[in-house]
């Protein structure tokens, strides 16, 4: 059974920018995902972050091509006004941090949020790892 993965968007960007060093562990993950072992969700809040600073190391037609294969690669969850006041009370330092975990709590039978930025997420009830945690975590079994 594919493990469910909410995907924050440093993993992506690292993926796509091919950011060292963390562009291998996040390359691993896609493959995972590709391979179907994987299914990534990602928060609709975390494309603008992503075109924003992808663009920046690729340029816009180059950027808009990655989101469009990223819209195909991960499920892509929206965000509603009942995620919005959920995350002004999930006491998260990073509001936009706050409001992904609250999109990801509604992600029935997720397995983790993987991301670098874990103290961001030190409020969470769901399990926090990072890309190399989560690869180590999995190959252990």
């Amino acid at each position: 059974m594919a493990y469910k993965l909410f995907i924050d968007a440093d993993v992506v960007i690292d993926f796509f920018t091919d950011r060292t060093p963390f562009a291998n562990a996040a390359s691993e993950i896609f493959e995972l995902n590709e391979n179907g072992n994987v299914v990534l969700y990602l928060s609709v809040v975390s494309m603008n972050n992503i075109y924003y600073i992808v663009r920046k190391y690729l340029g816009h037609k180059k950027t808009l091509e990655i989101i469009e294969a990223l819209s195909e690669m991960t499920e892509i969850i929206g965000t509603t006004k009942q995620e919005i006041l959920q995350a002004l009370r999930n006491n998260f330092k990073d509001f936009e941090d706050s409001i992904q975990y609250s999109s990801a709590l509604n992600v029935k039978g997720l397995d983790a949020i993987i991301t670098r930025n874990i103290k961001d997420y030190k409020n969470s009830k769901i399990s926090v790892m990072t890309p190399i945690n989560f690869l180590k975590m999995r190959n252990k079994f």
